[in-house]
């Protein structure tokens, strides 16, 4: 109180002072702390008045964010029922609609609770992680993990079982298949396609076994030849635990229906948000149990053509559903219609001749009717790059499809004989039968390939030697293979249809209406 008086006793005598120099005099002890104090109030007064400010946007923010999703939720209830949320280009206020947390625990629940119950027994499921298990039980199951995975690529359930239980028969283990030859990879692999999967597999094991333990993680697993986001997911959720997602056609499938999510599911974006979404519903306690199950529901019940809602565990929260059953004056909205429908890639058409040439020691065609087990046939390993890559084939050339007649075919294939394996074919004397067999189409993902097929009998007078696998300068390799032999040979579908076609030919055809060996303008 003293003070305060004499505060104001100072400035009273200040204001009475009569020079420029009392007021100075006076005021010195005073001002200085009096004008500190000031400017310090000022900025306490506008730092509080900026948090007013600040709290105030805050919540202005809020109640307008609050008001936007009110809107949207009313929007996705009523007027998105006949529109269906579309996932938002790169950049915009929100490119994917999350998953609410109400939402997450409730499809784990329900999911985790149907697959338990509902699990299909496969072998590569047989036996489940443990907590207490070791390292070593869990690279071993990494590696079940990843054989399976890789062969159920493009590949259905019932084929892969019948190989993966081969295939681990052959090599148990990582370091088992490390020691594997590709020949030998390509032979067991023969019939289930897309055989790049195998020369990966094989050379991911190598380099497995190489760095002296399986990577645990996704960035390590990605590092592994061969080993994409996909299979890096699955073997760190299902072997190792860890929290992280998986993404393939099926998990696509469910969350689009989850979500009612029509954006084109082959764009980077739309398939970034998908990754996005499944990374949300992964369960931290069972992440390889929930991936499983979620492939589980999209392979069994949500199916892509014929979906069994009824029995579906998430059907509450699957919003194409909720559109189907809601009535609107607009196109029909099918749960079918999620994913949407992508125009595929057209075909490319390809037309090859191929020959399945086939050395005897018989001189004459009848002679060569009653016995021919201990013929021979000449095979070619296509390149190491490219389609089918590495693998055995008979000999084909591809053709120009504006000129297919037989003989364009034959002379094109009379030239590649010779260049291949020396063989002058126009000599008729080492011709014991010529004849076309029949055409066969096989599909690839983006090739139509028309095979014009012929069966070519020749006795070689010096004779060939059939003991080893040839390699000619222009690197190009063959071998020499007889009938027992070519039944276990990594072939593929393509090349194995040919082989049954010349079989059932020979057999049927050729037996039953004998035919003399050609003539030699028709060679």
């Amino acid at each position: 109180m003293d003070d305060v008086r004499r505060k104001t006793c100072k400035r009273e005598k200040v204001a009475v002072a009569g020079s420029k120099r009392e007021k100075e005099t006076l005021a010195e002890d005073i001002y200085p702390k009096e004008t500190h104090k000031r400017k310090t109030f000022r900025r306490e007064r506008k730092a509080l008045a900026d948090t007013i400010e600040e709290t105030h946007e805050r919540k202005t923010f809020k109640r307008e964010k609050e008001a936007l999703e009110a809107i949207e939720d009313f929007s996705l209830k009523d007027t998105q029922r006949i529109k269906p949320t579309h996932m938002r280009e790169k950049g915009s206020l929100r490119d994917i609609e999350d998953f609410s947390l109400e939402e997450t625990l409730k499809i784990r629940a329900s999911l985790l609770g149907w697959y338990d119950k509902n699990q299909r027994i496969l072998p590569w499921r047989a036996n489940s992680v443990r907590e207490s298990e070791e390292r070593e039980d869990a690279e071993a199951r990494a590696y079940a993990v990843w054989v399976s995975e890789v062969m159920l690529q493009q590949t259905r359930v019932a084929t892969v079982i019948r190989y993966y239980g081969r295939w681990m028969e052959k090599w148990p283990s990582i370091h088992h298949l490390a020691q594997a030859s590709q020949e030998e990879v390509n032979e067991m692999w023969a019939g289930l396609g897309y055989y790049r999967r195998a020369r990966y597999l094989l050379e991911g094991a190598k380099s497995v076994v190489q760095g002296g333990q399986f990577p645990r993680t996704v960035p390590d697993l990605r590092k592994v030849q061969g080993v994409g986001d996909y299979t890096a997911g699955a073997i760190a959720s299902i072997a190792f635990k860890q929290a992280v997602p998986v993404v393939d056609g099926n998990v696509i499938r469910v969350i689009a229906r989850l979500k009612a999510i029509s954006s084109n599911p082959k764009e980077s974006t739309t398939v970034k948000g998908f990754w996005k979404l499944a990374g949300q519903l992964v369960d931290p306690e069972r992440p390889g149990d929930f991936n499983q199950a979620l492939m589980e529901l999209g392979s069994t019940l949500c199916t892509p053509s014929s979906p069994s809602c009824s029995s579906c565990p998430v059907s509450k929260r699957c919003q194409a559903l909720s559109l189907s059953k809601t009535p609107n004056s607009g196109k029909e909205i099918l749960v079918t219609d999620f994913p949407v429908k992508v125009s595929k890639v057209k075909q490319r058409e390809d037309f090859a001749a191929v020959c399945l040439v086939e050395i005897t020691e018989k001189l004459d065609l009848e002679s060569w009717k009653l016995e021919s087990e201990k013929d021979i046939f000449l095979m070619i390993k296509r390149p190491d790059e490219g389609l089918l890559a590495g693998l055995w084939e008979f000999p084909s050339v591809l053709l120009d499809e504006t000129n297919m007649g037989l003989c364009t075919r034959r002379s094109a294939m009379n030239k590649y004989l010779k260049g291949t394996f020396g063989l002058e074919t126009n000599r008729s004397s080492r011709v014991i039968f010529r004849g076309d067999v029949g055409e066969y189409v096989h599909i690839f993902t983006h090739i139509r390939l028309k095979m014009h097929v012929e069966l070519l009998v020749l006795n070689l007078k010096g004779g060939i030697d059939t003991s080893n696998v040839k390699n000619d300068s222009q690197g190009i390799c063959w071998r020499c293979v007889d009938e027992n032999s070519i039944k276990n040979i990594g072939l593929t579908s393509g090349v194995r249809k040919v082989y049954n076609m010349i079989q059932d030919f020979k057999k049927k055809g050729l037996l039953q209406n004998p035919v003399r060996g050609p003539k030699k303008k028709d060679v």
